[in-house]
C-alpha cells in the first residue's frame, strides 16, 4: 500500500492523475496476481467499486491497464498494458508538430520585442531538438535493453 501511495502521490504531481488511478497503477506494478478483478482492486486498494472503476477507465485511456475476460467468466480482469512498459513520448512527430505550432505563435509576434519572442523561441528550439534526438535515443535504449536481456539482466518478453 505505501508503495502504490508514493506512485499515487508521484502520477498526481507529475501528470495530473487523481490519486487513485495512480494508486491503482502502483498496486498493479506489484500484485499477485497480475490480473484483479474490480472487486479485488476495490477491497486491495480499501476504494469503492466506482473510484477503481474510474481509475481503471483513465489507465486504460493511456493505455497503462487493459481489462481482460475470460471466456465463461462474468467479471472483467484488469491488469497492465505490456504495451505501456515500452518508451512513451518518443515520437518524434508529436514535437515536430510541436514545432509547427509555436513557429505560429512566433508569426503573431513578428514584430514584438525579443523578449516577448523569446518564450516562444526556445520552445521551437527544444522541440525541434527532441524530434531530432529523441529516434537515435529510443534506438540506444533499444539496444541496451537487448545487452540487458542477453546478460540475464533483465527477463526476455514473456518472462
Amino acid at each position: 500500500m505505501i508503495f502504490a501511495d508514493h506512485v499515487g502521490r508521484f502520477y498526481a504531481r507529475q501528470y495530473g492523475f487523481p490519486p487513485m488511478a495512480g494508486r491503482l497503477l502502483g498496486y498493479l506494478f506489484v500484485c499477485d496476481p497480475a490480473q484483479q478483478t474490480i472487486d479485488e482492486l476495490a477491497e486491495a486498494l480499501l476504494a469503492s467499486r466506482s473510484a477503481i472503476t474510474g481509475a481503471v477507465k483513465l489507465l486504460e485511456s493511456h493505455r497503462i491497464a487493459r481489462r481482460t475476460r475470460l471466456a465463461g467468466e462474468r467479471v472483467d480482469r484488469v491488469s497492465l498494458d505490456p504495451a505501456s512498459q515500452q518508451p512513451q513520448n518518443f515520437d518524434s512527430a508529436i514535437h515536430k508538430e510541436h514545432a509547427a505550432l509555436f513557429r505560429e505563435g512566433l508569426a503573431l509576434l513578428t514584430d514584438a520585442p525579443p523578449e516577448r519572442r523569446a518564450p516562444l523561441e526556445e520552445m521551437v528550439a527544444l522541440a525541434d531538438f527532441l524530434s531530432e534526438r529523441l529516434p537515435t535515443l529510443l534506438d540506444e535504449w533499444h539496444a541496451h535493453r537487448d545487452e540487458l536481456r542477453a546478460s540475464g539482466k533483465l527477463p526476455a518478453p514473456g518472462e
